[in-house]
């Protein structure tokens, strides 16, 4: 019976919130498309074989198919559903088709249909922020030590209760997320800026692997912290904070804040300072997706599929070819060049790019199951 539970707890919502956010990403592509008219030949949420479909008026499939790892948006044209690069042999469509072609569009059509996937993703989070902000509430805990966790850095360093943090690295500290944010990100040490009883003092907190749980139902997985506890973990719903215009400002600063915590980390991974074991892949989203649902509420896994859209989105905006990202440069080379990109470069450079984009799914699927064997047997 166990299994069934973890199959309802890990397996459906992992796919849920996959299956979400591939259809955020692939419907920005789409409903573009169709705006600059292009003839959108198939749409799926997933890969594969095919185990749903219905054709809809103007001729496109939507599918879902068997393996959920992802999704595509194919265009007329294309020559393949991943969308190849591949010269289209005009020939093979009418005239009336040729005007359709995903191929013989301006680059400026083409840029805003490889730009709507993650901007979509991002206009996704911010509506699910906003609509937690402001139907349900606000979640921010103020920055003050509510307990210090037994034979930490924090207790060694001699962090008290009721301390309240007003800076980490540097950075100004509103609420506890923002705690979370900078130490998620540090290195090695973080230098805090505490207000204690009307003075001001700096403290200087190394990070160490800790084993640790939020309540007695999570099982304790290792973490790296400095060993500090606020007010609670999940949404508190707070009447004053149902006003439009606020809730508007705090979702857009969420957005941002992600996106500035996702960049420096990765800025860290490509300078060497953190190390590549921080990578997580499919099997870490799956696992982090059941936690949050098992031991917490529907309110934190909304939250968590606007982050992961944030993450979406802006991974596909790096400029690596084959994704989204490797797109634009293209295009926007293709606009200040007035002239198309060589077609065998173009391939060249997606072979390349598809190759790096394997190699990372390795490699992230290795760390997590790493991660996982640890989790389990450590």
């Amino acid at each position: 019976m166990e299994w069934l539970l973890n199959i309802i707890h890990y397996v459906v919502p992992f796919l849920i919130l996959l299956g979400v956010l591939v259809f955020v990403h692939e419907f920005g592509h789409f409903i573009i498309a169709r705006w600059a008219g292009v003839s959108v030949s198939a749409f799926s949420i997933g890969f594969g074989k095919e185990l749903w479909s219905k054709t809809d008026k103007k001729g496109t499939v939507w599918k879902i198919s068997a393996i959920p790892l992802g999704g595509y948006c194919q265009f007329l044209g294309d020559a393949d559903e991943s969308s190849s690069t591949s010269e289209v042999d005009l020939s093979k469509y009418s005239e009336e088709e040729q005007r359709h072609l995903f191929a013989t569009q301006s680059p400026y059509k083409k840029l805003a249909i490889a730009v709507a996937g993650p901007l979509f993703n991002y206009l996704f989070a911010f509506i699910t922020f906003f609509g937690l902000f402001y139907f349900v509430g606000s979640y921010d805990i103020p920055p003050v030590v509510s307990d210090v966790i037994k034979d930490s850095p924090a207790q060694s360093a001699g962090i008290i209760k009721n301390d309240k943090i007003l800076e980490i690295n540097g950075k100004k500290i509103n609420d506890w997320s923002d705690i979370n944010k900078e130490i998620s990100i540090a290195i090695d040490t973080v230098s805090l800026k505490i207000e204690r009883n009307g003075q001001y003092l700096t403290i200087d907190v190394p990070l160490v692997e800790m084993e640790y749980a939020f309540d007695e139902t999570e099982k304790p997985i290792k973490r790296r912290m400095i060993g500090i506890k606020g007010e609670t973990k999940q949404f508190k719903v707070v009447k004053d904070n149902f006003q439009l215009i606020p809730s508007i400002k705090k979702a857009a600063e969420e957005v941002y804040n992600i996106t500035d915590m996702t960049l420096r980390g990765v800025g860290q991974m490509i300078m060497g300072e953190r190390s590549g074991e921080d990578v997580g892949g499919i099997i870490r989203i799956a696992e982090m997706s059941g936690d949050i649902s098992k031991t917490r509420g529907a309110l934190d896994f909304l939250y968590f599929m606007a982050l992961l859209s944030i993450n979406l989105g802006l991974i596909n905006l790096f400029p690596i070819p084959v994704l989204d990202g490797g797109h634009v440069v293209i295009y926007l080379l293709e606009i200040v060049s007035r002239r198309e990109i060589n077609t065998k470069l173009r391939d060249g450079l997606f072979k390349i790019g598809l190759g790096f984009i394997l190699f990372l799914m390795v490699f992230a699927t290795w760390n997590d199951i790493r991660h996982l064997l640890t989790r389990w047997f450590d």
